[in-house]
């Protein structure tokens, strides 16, 4: 007897999983401030996670690139487990990480900054590729062999945004990417990272900007005490009561 297909139910298939966290507990010495997570992201979203300051956001991302190692728990990257790998073999497989902070390089040029982001692999292909991210970002052409300190906010911003393109990600990680922006900054931030999910890449968005951020993804997940409270598309939350009180000021 033939299995039965999505479509004969009238049904789309749910997209891959390019990236997922399974019950991962992580932290500082001995404080466990990731406490259990597990997440996921499908090819081609948008997955923002919001939460309280404390609640462990950017301790995941850290713990997922690998600058932390988890106690307890797995990051599995497109089907392969990469929870012993180091950070530089996760970044050759696909993932890309832009802190919050110390998130470029202020004495180098712009495109010093970017050209150190290219793969050893792809050192063939660095102009192609430099293109790419200038193409993102066409405010930073003009700016090739300015110093990154002397950028404005929202320049050094999308340089961040623009190097962590340039490693060829498969999932890309943002921290808090509107921080100590103005308000009309941010709204060009949100929309360079809309861009860019849309050429392909995959998107993890930690962010205080609550509202913003569930405008911008397709799912979510709020974070207290250190995993996910709970969970939905980003317009279902915008409208859920208990993310109106808490994150929302409502």
């Amino acid at each position: 007897m033939a299995s039965k297909s999505y479509s004969d139910e009238g049904l789309e298939p749910s997209p891959p999983e390019v990236l997922s966290v399974h019950d991962l507990i992580a932290g500082y010495g001995g404080a466990d401030i990731v406490t259990g997570a597990s997440i996921r992201v499908q090819l081609g979203e948008i997955v923002a996670i919001i939460g309280p300051n404390g609640a462990g956001k950017s301790t995941l991302l850290k713990t997922i690139i690998g600058l932390l190692h988890q106690r307890v728990g797995s990051v599995v990257l497109e089907g392969v487990d990469i929870s012993t790998q180091s950070t530089e073999q996760r970044v050759m497989r696909g993932l890309a990480y832009v802190p919050q902070v110390q998130n470029i390089f202020p004495s180098l040029s712009v495109k010093e900054n970017l050209e150190l982001m290219v793969l050893p692999s792809k050192r063939s292909e660095k102009a192609e590729i430099l293109a790419y991210a200038l193409a993102m970002f066409p405010s930073l052409k003009a700016r090739l062999k300015t110093r990154a300190a002397r950028l404005s906010g929202g320049e050094r911003q999308m340089l961040a945004l623009a190097r962590g393109l340039v490693s060829d990600p498969r999932v890309l990680m943002l921290d808090e990417p509107s921080a100590a922006l103005a308000p009309g900054l941010v709204r060009h931030v949100f929309e360079a990272i809309g861009q860019i999910n849309a050429r392909g890449v995959a998107v993890l968005l930690v962010e205080q900007s609550a509202r913003l951020a569930l405008e911008l993804a397709n799912r979510a997940y709020v974070f207290e005490n250190g995993r996910e409270a709970f969970t939905g598309k980003g317009v279902d939350l915008l409208d859920d009561p208990r993310v109106k009180q808490l994150y929302l000021g409502a």
